[in-house]
This record gives C-alpha cells, structure tokens and sequence, in this order.
C-alpha cells in the first residue's frame, strides 16, 4: 500500500493525473482485476521522468500498461503505481520511409497511417491489439514475423537522464513476446519502424486479408487478454488445448473459447481467480495429455493474496 506521504508527493508531481485505489477491470481488456494503489496517467515526458524519480525514491513498485492487453490482474489487485502513457499519441511519417510513433498509439491508428501512406513492412501486426509500447514490450507478432524486424530504434525515458534516451535496434534484446535489456527504470515511450515504399491498395489487400482471418479465427465479440500460452516450439498452444478436450471448458465466468482454445473468454462476471484455475487446469491436462508443459505469455500482475 501507498502511505499517506507517498501520496501526496505523486499528487506534487501529477495533480488530477493520479488517482487512488482504481480497479483495473476499467482498464483491461478481460474487464478483470481489483484496485491499484495508483493509476497515473503523466502528460508529458516531464511529468513522466518526475513519476519515476518518485516511485524510485519512495520504493515503490512500478506498472506500465498499454491498453491493458496479455494482462490478468488478480482480484486483489496491484500494489504500488500503474502508469499509462495514453496521452504519448505522436505519429508521423519520416524519412527511410519509416514511420515514428509514441507508447500510447493505438494499433489501428499505425495500421492506418500506413495504409493511407502506402507503406509496407508493418501489415503483419493489423489486428494485432495494444498500443505501440505493448506492442514493443510484448514483441508482437505472427508466425515468424515479430517488432524486433522492423524496429530501427526505441525512446526510453528514465528517472537520471535529462532527455529522453534512444537505443539502436543493435542494443536491444528482443525475444519471444518479451524485450529485455532496458536501462534500469527505463519506460519505452516511442519507437521508429523500417518501412517499404508500396501502394494504398497492395497495403490495405493484405491489412483487410489479415483481419478477415483474425476476424474468423478469435473471438473478437467478448473481453479476452489475446493468447494465453505461448506457443512451444514446433506446435500451437491452442492446438494441445483443443486436443485435451478443454475447449469451451468454464469456470466461474471464465471460459475457454471454441473459436480459438488458446483464448480465455469473460463471459460474464468473470473474477481473476476463475481466469487462473483455467490455465492450472490446462497445464494440468496437456501435460497429461501430451507431454508438453505449457508456458503462460498473458502477464500476471498483483497481490497474490
């Protein structure tokens, strides 16, 4: 918990931009998850630097969400600040061709840019939900294509530099749905992407393919965190699913859909606890089944208890 001096220095530093004991079923996309301590929402790089100096001075944990995506919050909720950068929302087209946008741009937005510009390279990530610092922090991707192929550098802000630092592609340490390696405290708040000149129409042909078939292949239509498991090398997570018997598999409000097994649906009044006993329960049953021990990409954050 956040005591009362702590409080009012986050209040210095960000006025009505903080707010107290906020539950974070208003702001993930399984609609899950009990109270943080703080929810901030900085203007700026300056108001985000002097939050960050704060939670490192005060020890307190810190917690950047995107727009709440591959995140199961636990019904007791987080401790410590949760930050979103919504109101980073720059983008633009650069040279190269390349395009520059901040954390808190939304996916459709660079979807659209690009197809309005008819730049090439990003198509693969269409559909793909989040803003653009989930999308670097989760290295989003389908099949073989991930941000890590077309990322050319990120824009880190930290608590000790005075500007905004920006790390090459070169130093970066993208892996699997995961990028490591930022400077400590650091908060990914841009990113520039590699792109191909094209036309309107050969981009937007393979951004409408591409979200026909995630159209037809997820269920778009309830509260979901995306894929739970990550894949194992060589196999689907939602294939083992599937094939232990577990799709459509409910408990509590919680349920494995039968459109795509590797999702958990909320499909009503769906608590953390429900969300956690699923992926036990499926790591239980394709162990049995199969062998495989799967291994979760949906990020659990709070209190356990």
């Amino acid at each position: 918990m956040i005591d009362a001096s702590a409080r009012d220095d986050l209040s210095k530093v960000l006025g009505e931009r903080v707010q107290f004991d906020v539950p974070m079923s208003r702001h993930t996309s399984l609609r899950i998850g009990g109270p943080a301590d703080a929810f901030a929402t900085p203007a700026d790089r300056s108001e985000l630097r002097a939050l960050l100096g704060v939670c490192r001075d005060r020890r307190l944990h810190l917690t950047v969400i995107g727009a709440g995506f591959n995140c199961l919050v636990t019904d007791q909720g987080i401790d410590g600040v949760v930050v979103t950068l919504r109101k980073f929302r720059g983008l633009e087209e650069r040279s190269g061709p390349s395009i520059y946008a901040e954390a808190g741009v939304s996916h459709s937005a660079v979807t659209r840019l690009c197809v309005e510009r008819g730049l090439s390279g990003m198509e693969f990530a269409a559909g793909i939900p989040g803003t653009v610092g989930g999308w670097i922090m989760m290295n989003a991707g389908i099949g073989v294509r991930e941000l890590k192929d077309v990322t050319l550098e990120v824009g880190v802000v930290t608590p000790e530099a005075p500007e905004e630092v920006t790390l090459a592609r070169s130093v970066l340490d993208f892996r699997y749905r995961e990028l490591r390696g930022l400077p400590e405290h650091g908060v990914v708040v841009s990113a520039r992407f590699s792109l191909e000149p094209s036309s309107r129409d050969q981009v937007k042909a393979e951004v409408n393919r591409l979200l026909a078939h995630r159209s037809s292949t997820q269920p778009l239509d309830v509260p979901s965190c995306g894929s739970v498991f990550r894949n194992p090398e060589g196999d689907f997570a939602g294939r083992l699913i599937e094939a232990a018997g577990l799709s459509g598999e409910r408990i509590g409000g919680a349920e494995f859909s039968d459109v795509h097994a590797n999702f958990i649906a909320n499909v009503g009044g769906a608590r953390a606890a429900d969300v956690l006993a699923l992926i036990e329960c499926a790591r239980t049953r394709v162990r049995d089944a199969s062998g495989v021990e799967l291994q979760t990409e949906v990020h659990v954050i709070g209190r356990s208890e």
